[in-house]
């Protein structure tokens, strides 16, 4: 049986499906993206109002358990069992939170989000993987790696871990740690995400080794394994461009314009394509 307050989230979800199906342009889109931004913030609302009120429950059981037998009824009653010592659900609730955040690119609120949902799972290794996925994002790769190493200390088969090392070994400028570690990755093959971000990844580590053909190859096999990965086009265009082809460059980067996403790297690619269509230099580095 659905609740009304459910009801009225599922309808809200349904209006907004038949809008994005209609292909929205416009003020139409903007509309939309602001009624789906208040529609999570609702929902997030809600979300921490449950919680609370779970806790509040568990509190009541263990209030219960401390009511002397005597003043309890003599009539047989069902087993009160007692609350959980790790509360994986409401864990599961703040695991989803910090995966979004992370989406939306609020690396700092996903790292609150994940340690809370540590604080009632202690050692869940989703939590963990996350939460070092968020810290390697704000540049906190000390303690981004050693909670990858906890990790995979754990689960040595733990994909999303294990490429993100390899990420963090490429900031760090150790090439060969790096592809040792995606390569492993690429080879398992057991997580879709974790294997397109080797892919990636690894393009990243021949360009900045400035092997190009090596690194358009990783890259155009990331987009074929996730085509709204815009930034892979980017540094796809990037390697193309050093490796003299430069028209298959400019494609790369026009698609990339015209993604039509949220993400700041379509319009890199945009500025980058008309930085070249006006005789202007390709940087070196992604970050320039």
């Amino acid at each position: 049986m659905t609740t009304p307050w459910l009801s009225t989230y599922q309808k809200e979800l349904a209006e907004l499906r038949e809008a994005l199906a209609r292909s929205p342009e416009g003020a139409e889109r903007d509309a939309i993206k602001k009624r789906l931004t208040a529609l999570y913030r609702q929902a997030d609302a809600a979300i921490g109002e449950l919680s609370r009120l779970k806790e509040e429950m568990h509190g009541l059981v263990e209030k219960y358990k401390q009511v002397p037998a005597t003043e309890r009824s003599a009539a047989p009653a069902a087993e009160v069992r007692p609350a959980p010592r790790q509360d994986r659900l409401g864990a599961s609730t703040f695991i989803e939170k910090g995966w979004h955040l992370i989406t939306l690119g609020d690396h700092a609120g996903a790292v609150q989000a994940l340690r809370r949902a540590l604080e009632l799972a202690p050692g869940e290794t989703q939590a963990e993987a996350l939460l070092g996925w968020a810290l390697m994002l704000q540049e906190q790769y000390d303690e981004a790696m050693a909670t990858f190493a906890h990790v995979l200390e754990k689960e040595p088969s733990n994909t999303l871990a294990r490429v993100n090392v390899g990420y963090i070994c490429l900031k760090k400028r150790i090439f060969g740690e790096a592809i040792e570690h995606l390569s492993r990755v690429i080879r398992q093959d057991s997580d879709r995400k974790a294997t397109l971000y080797a892919h990636y990844y690894l393009g990243l580590v021949y360009l900045e080794r400035e092997m190009f053909i090596d690194a358009a190859g990783f890259l155009e096999r990331a987009i074929q394994l996730g085509p709204n990965l815009v930034e892979a086009r980017f540094e796809l265009g990037r390697a193309l461009w050093f490796a003299g082809r430069r028209d298959d460059a400019k494609e790369a980067w026009a698609v990339g314009a015209a993604a039509g996403s949220f993400s700041p790297w379509s319009a890199r690619c945009r500025q980058l394509l008309e930085l070249v269509n006006v005789g202007g230099e390709v940087p070196r580095s992604s970050a320039a």
